[in-house]
This record gives structure tokens, C-alpha cells and sequence, in this order.
């Protein structure tokens, strides 16, 4: 018995078959960005907002409400009727603009050991309002002190001897090792030139006479270096956790001004310009008759002046290869695990039992 472990944004692109792809991953409670280039999610990328598809039945049940629903028994915390909103909203919601006006509509409610009831209502805009929610959180009552994180620092794990902070430190004192070995070759170095000028004629003597004066620059860094050992001195570590520290502040942010952010976090501009073409969304959140073109435009729209005429065409890609996109990330998992370059990834019992969480620092691939 073993198991792999992976991140589901590259295994939504490995069961799609895109090497490249902004992966907007909607659930049923939380929605999760990021960007993945040849198989590595890139960290600062990433975008975890506390919304998915159940504020959207929730919001539409309230539209519902005020428009006459006559289900007046409905519960939201009774399961078989909240699996009977959950199908009212697949089957009559939408993001189709050029769909307005009231319509008729009926649905059947059925009970253990009663007889099923059907009743009959008209919704007009509340079926295009529903869904937009995604896009305006906090017009709807989507809203909270952290409805929107990012990709943090690690805070370490005391099982792992080796973790993030072990390797940042280790990295640091190898840095001023190598720069402490770099200022005693330089001194050397100069102590050689002033030995030989000790021997020349004193035109030369006076001339090492003042070459102490060029000196002063080794012996500077050397006194820094000294000084940033000092305990008083902040360490590297410290600096580099304030410089990781993310910048990006929120509360509610809508579905595409979140994948707006997480393309603009992409280090160059080439990897922006392979996002913009390639936007997958996966998941059950956004399973509505015209969500792809919704998207579409209201990214074009929003999306920086400058790229607008670098990317030739901003793709929405909602359901890849006309498959459940539920199942892409499942999928991509199948294929990722058949691969014969995957097999030193599976962890095994034995070694799961014997060393711990310190597995995933050896075959998990990814910076966990």
C-alpha cells in the first residue's frame, strides 16, 4: 500500500493536457488559484478565497424567497432540501445576459413516506443574479474578515529536523562562509602586493606608503561582516521572512479580479502572456450555460492595457475535452501516478511509519 501526494492545480492541468494554465479550481466552500508552468505551481501565485458553490445556492435561495418561492418549508440546514436548491440552481440558473424576463418554472418535492408535491413559480433576473455572486462577493453577504489568503511562509514543523527554516539558515551561513573566504583571498592578495613593494627602491616604498590608504575596502567588509554576526544585527533569515511576507490585503474579492491578481504575481512577462491564454476552470462552482464567456469578458475588460496587445486571444476553458471538469483534477491524478518518472514519489506504509511527515520533504514535489 502507498500513496502519492500532489498538488490538485498540476493535476488539473495534467488532466487536461496543459503544460501552461491558470488554474481556477471552484468548489462547493472554498475557490483556489494558482498558475502552473510545466508542472510546478508557481507559490505566489496562489489565491485561496472562502467562497464556492454553496454561497451561490445560498444567495439563490434568498432570491428565490423574495420573488415568491412556494416551498415555504424549505430549510437550508435540512440536507434533502438543501439538495433540492443545489439541483433548482444547476438546472435553472445561468450567465447568459441575453437571457431576461420571467419565466415559468416547476420541480417536484419528494419526502420519505409522503407524496410527492410538485409546485410551480416564475423567476425572471434572479437566475443571472445568483450566480454573479462569484463576482461580487460582498453585494450578496459573501463577506468576512479573511475571505481572501495567500500563499504564506511556512511556519516549520518540529518533527522535521529539515524544514524551511533549517534550509533558509544553513543557506545564509553557507553565503557568509563563502563571502568571509572571498575577503580573506582579497587580503591575502594585497598583503602580497605590500611585501613586494617593502622590497623595491623607496620611490616605490613611498608609493606602498600610501597604498594602505586603498586598503581600507577589505578591511570594511570584514568589519560588516563582523557585524552582521553580531546578536544585536538581524539575521538574513529575518530579512528574507519580511521581504516573503505577502503584500496583498483583501476581504472579499470577486472570481475575476482573484485571477487578474494571481497572473499579475507571474515573475516575467512571457509567463503572463501563457496565462492569459490558457485560463482552466475546474471544479462544480461554475457550471452555468455561458459562465465561459462571462469570464472571458470580464477578464478582457479588466486585463491591463499592455497585454491586451501582446496576447492575441484570452482563453476561457470551462470544460476540457467535453469532460466532467469535476473529475479533471482526479483524472490528472491518474495520469500522473501511471507515470514511470512518478514511481520514487509513492510513500509507502513502512516508510511512512518509520519517518513521519519527513517523507514529504523527500518525495513530495513540491515546496510544502
Amino acid at each position: 500500500a502507498g500513496a502519492m501526494v500532489h498538488q490538485e492545480s498540476v493535476c488539473a492541468s495534467f488532466g487536461c493536457g496543459l503544460s501552461c494554465a491558470c488554474v481556477v479550481d471552484i468548489g462547493d466552500q472554498k475557490t483556489s488559484i494558482c498558475c502552473v508552468e510545466d508542472g510546478i505551481s508557481h507559490r505566489h501565485t496562489r489565491l485561496f478565497l472562502e467562497y464556492g458553490g454553496s454561497d451561490v445556492t445560498r444567495c439563490f435561495y434568498l432570491l428565490m424567497q423574495r420573488s415568491g418561492f412556494p416551498y415555504r418549508e424549505c430549510q437550508l440546514a435540512n440536507r434533502m432540501n438543501a439538495l433540492l436548491l443545489q439541483q433548482l440552481k444547476e438546472n435553472f440558473c445561468h450567465l447568459d445576459q441575453d437571457i431576461s424576463g420571467f419565466q415559468d418554472h416547476e420541480f417536484q418535492v419528494r419526502q420519505p413516506d409522503s407524496v410527492a408535491l410538485l409546485y410551480q413559480f416564475k423567476l425572471g433576473d434572479e437566475k443571472l443574479q445568483a450566480p454573479m455572486s462569484m463576482f461580487y462577493p460582498a453585494v450578496f453577504g459573501i463577506v468576512g474578515q479573511r475571505m481572501t489568503l495567500t500563499q504564506q511562509r511556512s511556519q516549520g514543523d518540529p518533527e522535521d529536523p529539515y524544514d524551511e527554516h533549517y534550509l533558509l539558515a544553513t543557506q545564509s551561513k553557507q553565503e557568509q562562509a563563502a563571502k568571509a573566504v572571498a575577503e580573506r583571498k582579497a587580503l591575502a592578495k594585497h598583503s602580497a602586493a605590500d611585501s613586494e613593494g617593502a622590497g623595491a627602491p623607496a620611490e616605490a616604498s613611498e608609493g606602498a606608503g600610501r597604498a594602505p590608504d586603498g586598503d581600507q575596502g577589505p578591511s570594511r567588509g570584514a568589519g560588516e561582516t563582523h557585524h552582521l554576526n553580531q546578536p544585536g544585527a538581524p539575521s538574513l533569515l529575518s530579512r528574507k521572512l519580511k521581504l516573503a511576507s505577502p503584500h496583498f490585503e483583501g476581504k472579499a474579492l470577486g472570481l475575476d479580479k482573484a485571477v487578474l491578481h494571481s497572473i499579475d504575481c507571474c515573475s516575467s512577462e512571457e509567463t503572463k502572456r501563457k496565462m492569459y491564454s490558457s485560463i482552466l476552470v475546474v471544479g462544480g462552482g461554475l457550471l452555468f450555460p455561458g459562465a465561459q464567456e462571462f469570464l472571458q469578458h470580464r477578464i478582457i475588460n479588466k486585463m491591463p492595457p499592455s497585454f491586451r496587445r501582446l496576447v492575441e486571444t484570452v482563453e476561457v476553458i470551462t470544460r476540457p475535452k467535453d469532460t466532467d471538469p469535476r473529475l479533471t483534477a482526479w483524472k490528472g491524478g491518474v495520469v500522473l501516478a501511471c507515470l514511470d518518472t512518478a514511481q520514487e514519489l509513492w510513500i509507502h506504509r513502512r516508510e511512512w511509519e518509520r519517518f513521519g511527515v519527513r517523507m514529504l520533504r523527500e518525495r513530495a514535489p513540491f515546496v510544502w
